[in-house]
């Protein structure tokens, strides 16, 4: 086989690393796709991580080439290591997504691409002397984070080079808007509809006591970098008051942002939930959710 070159990003190398990301991304939500110039802009900074991005110091784009292909890439942060940093970001290496072409007869190096760019990650890695080395699949796309259980190439590519799992597992769930509950006629319950922390938000009432709220994000395609996402929406938030609980209020809050989100042309509303809440899984599915995938969050490089 020709040989494999590891080397950093071209901007040429824009159309094919775009390619590989969508081919991950269509692996773990349907019907979402970006643009070049959402990898692009991902590639200089993320203005939707307005906490964390402004942390970074340095960023590197790594690629494998083979036959004049890209067939792995990695996206490398370099968090500072001033006070004014997150102390779980704080003089970290991460390497923010990494995608390969998985095992295939056509492409039987596939492997061993996947580990001379890691290696090369590692090496950059070690050159930056960060405290601490963690890794995640985070691509710029929606809805797709942690290191999805679709990727089982890119989980094995993890541990082979030391990298083991340390933190939560997370259920990702889809509803189709035309399966959640219809919201049923409640006295004396009113519903207020305003700008939330996480999107549209619905406000139940008895009087001028909130019950609950749920918010759904409408806007997971972001119109300026041209992704592909429509009829796509996610809950930011629901949450309902203790006192509430046992009402259905939940089915019921689900029911009055389905009629918004059929109006604003969405027929797909997505869920996340930690693994081990059993309640609040129930809760949805009962709902018309189902589970889509499951996601495993924060990886450290710990080589035994």
């Amino acid at each position: 086989m020709p040989a494999l070159e590891v080397r950093t990003f071209h901007r040429d190398d824009r159309d094919q690393l775009t390619d590989l990301i969508n081919r991950h991304v269509a692996a773990v939500v349907p019907g979402v796709s970006v643009s070049v110039n959402t990898v692009l802009s991902d590639l200089q900074r993320q203005p939707e991580e307005s906490i964390t991005d402004p942390w970074v110091r340095e960023r590197v784009t790594l690629v494998a080439e083979q036959r004049d292909t890209v067939v792995a890439a990695a996206h490398l942060l370099r968090y500072s290591a001033d006070a004014e940093v997150g102390e779980s970001y704080r003089d970290i290496g991460e390497i923010h997504w990494f995608v390969c072409r998985p095992p295939a007869s056509f492409w039987p190096d596939s492997d061993r691409a996947a580990d001379l760019l890691m290696n090369a990650c590692l090496a950059q890695l070690a050159r930056w002397n960060v405290r601490a080395r963690y890794a995640s699949g985070d691509v710029p796309a929606p809805v797709v984070y942690g290191l999805p259980r679709n990727w089982p190439h890119i989980r094995a590519a993890f541990e082979r080079a030391g990298y083991r799992h340390v933190g939560d597992t997370e259920v990702i769930l889809v509803a189709r808007v035309a399966d959640l509950p219809a919201p049923t006629p409640r006295r004396s319950v009113t519903v207020e509809r305003t700008l939330g922390e996480c999107g549209t938000r619905f406000t139940a009432y008895a009087d001028s006591r909130a019950l609950g709220f749920i918010e759904v994000d409408t806007a997971l395609a972001r119109p300026e970098r041209h992704t592909r996402a429509a009829g796509l929406a996610d809950i930011g938030n629901l949450y309902i008051d203790p006192a509430s609980y046992g009402e259905g209020l939940e089915h019921w809050l689900l029911g009055r942002a389905a009629d918004w989100l059929r109006l604003s042309g969405v027929d797909r509303l997505l869920a996340y939930e930690p693994a081990d809440d059993t309640a609040a899984l129930d809760r949805l599915t009962s709902a018309g959710f189902r589970e889509l995938t499951r996601t495993d969050r924060r990886w450290e490089h710990r080589p035994r």
